[in-house]
């Protein structure tokens, strides 16, 4: 018995859902696979879409995370009296620095997203420390500059008041 295109076709998007659902990144190697071959009559469009999206969120959502650490340790670095933990809170400062340098060269886009990232990081981060450090003092706005060059550069700490 012969099959009809549009028999093969759903046959082909259930085949593309089994490997989506049971093998994500064999189900990515195979759609970059069809994309060179320019094999756009193949492809799990569906899942493709999904995927695209999910990129750019996925990205929002580290500028996002990766603000508030690097907010919450300059506060703590800044206001908690601990030196045999300033070592500790720097290192995680400059590695959430590197982080950020590396986000941003991927998607520069994220820029122009980083003041209203920055601010709202600024209100959790905020909070935590204030939550962690009950009987510290933290200003209710961050008291330096916040543009990227500056906040992904300053050393704040040595900034005298």
């Amino acid at each position: 018995m012969t099959q009809t295109t549009e028999e093969r076709s759903l046959k082909m998007d259930d085949e593309a859902l089994l490997l989506y659902e049971q093998d994500i990144v064999l189900w990515v190697e195979d759609t970059v696979s069809k994309l060179k071959a320019r094999d756009f009559e193949h492809l799990d469009l569906e899942h493709l879409i999904e995927e695209v999206e999910s990129v750019g969120i996925s990205q929002r959502r580290e500028l996002f995370s990766r603000l508030n650490r690097l907010l919450e340790h300059l506060l703590k670095r800044l206001y908690v009296d601990s030196p045999k933990n300033f070592n500790g809170w720097e290192q995680t400062i400059r590695h959430q620095r590197i982080e950020l340098i590396k986000l941003l060269e991927t998607a520069p886009s994220l820029k122009t997203q980083w003041k209203k990232n920055c601010e709202e990081a600024w209100q959790i981060a905020l909070k935590t420390v204030q939550e962690d450090y009950p009987k510290v003092n933290f200003p209710d706005r961050f008291p330096y500059a916040t543009d990227v060059e500056t906040l992904l550069n300053q050393k704040y700490w040595e900034i005298e008041s």
